[in-house]
């Protein structure tokens, strides 16, 4: 457990340093009790990450007080707001949703307000246009999607050595913010530099065999690529597994750079597989309960509880795999 709360100090003081931005107001208030009714809507089980994520809440329950009544919604949107539903007619106090895709979760975000629910999102957002923190929902928990997408760009520029960068992008949920906002952050970057070139960017869904298969396909259309950019470890394994069936080699004719921080991925740094990997933590559970009981207690709540993310690289990779999950 010593990797799990080691996660949970990085994170926690991330929040504790977040500049304040609009507070929330005109919300459902959330009454002072020993034990909370406490819906947490996860939209799927399939990699790594969500099944951290999930735990994280679940070891988290009992020391918060919370009666957790935990859903998985096997990757659909459609099944998510129905979970959402239940939840509501279950009685509970407060929501936390990591919505699958920006648009389709918000008749959830709207119903649970329409029902007095503080509802909180964790690691994904709204369309802001529709729904916005501090009016239909609390706040949002999590990392800044742009700056993981730029932060992977940069380090690709400092460390590239070929004279092209002929870039293929592997991008996460269509729809869903991380997607939406790691390929502006790095697409955006990568503009303003007349060597590089993404000639290809396809979902691979933030699935590992997925990503597999989507980089087998773009590989025989592009295969003089050199860089491959995937949104997130999961992709991006998928994509050296279809690299090194193809007789390439991830690492030395190609270079690899994701996000997440799995274990997976920094094993494939540590392999010299793998360039670059942005921390995107999934340890959400202590932070959750902090931060309803702030609001609890009547505290102004940051419309963005933002979380600062680390950077692996072959300089500091086997110095964190022990607390990888």
């Amino acid at each position: 457990m010593r990797g799990y709360f080691t996660h949970l100090a990085s994170m926690t003081l991330a929040v504790m340093v977040a500049t304040p931005s609009a507070m929330a107001s005109d919300l459902p208030p959330l009454e002072k009790k020993d034990r909370y009714r406490v819906g947490f809507s996860q939209m799927e089980s399939n990699n790594p990450w969500r099944i951290a994520e999930t735990k994280s809440f679940q070891d988290t329950a009992e020391g918060c007080n919370w009666d957790l009544i935990s859903t998985d919604a096997a990757g659909s949107a459609a099944k998510q707001v129905a979970d959402v539903d239940s939840m509501i007619a279950q009685g509970i106090d407060v929501l936390f949703l990591p919505p699958r895709e920006e648009k389709p979760l918000i008749p959830a975000v709207m119903k649970a307000k329409a029902a007095g629910i503080p509802t909180f999102l964790v690691d994904r957002s709204v369309d802001p246009n529709v729904a916005q923190a501090g009016r239909d929902y609390v706040a949002f928990l999590g990392s800044d999607f742009v700056d993981q997408g730029r932060r992977v760009a940069e380090w690709t520029l400092e460390n590239f050595d070929g004279e092209k960068g002929i870039i293929v992008e592997l991008e996460g949920t269509t729809g869903s913010s991380p997607a939406n906002d790691r390929k502006k952050g790095f697409d955006d970057v990568m503009a303003e530099h007349d060597h590089m070139e993404i000639v290809a960017s396809q979902s691979g869904d933030f699935a590992r065999d997925l990503g597999r298969q989507v980089m087998e396909t773009l590989l025989q259309a592009h295969p003089d690529v050199n860089i491959v950019y995937a949104h997130n470890d999961e992709m991006a394994i998928g994509a050296i597994q279809a690299l090194e069936l193809a007789g390439r080699k991830p690492g030395e004719d190609v270079l690899v750079v994701s996000i997440d921080g799995t274990r997976d991925a920094l094993q494939a740094i540590i392999d010299g597989k793998m360039g670059v990997t942005v921390e995107s933590s999934p340890f959400f559970g202590p932070l959750a309960c902090d931060v309803m009981n702030r609001y609890a207690n009547g505290e102004e709540i940051e419309t963005w509880v933002k979380v600062e993310d680390r950077i692996f690289t072959a300089e500091n990779a086997a110095d964190h795999i022990d607390e990888a999950y």
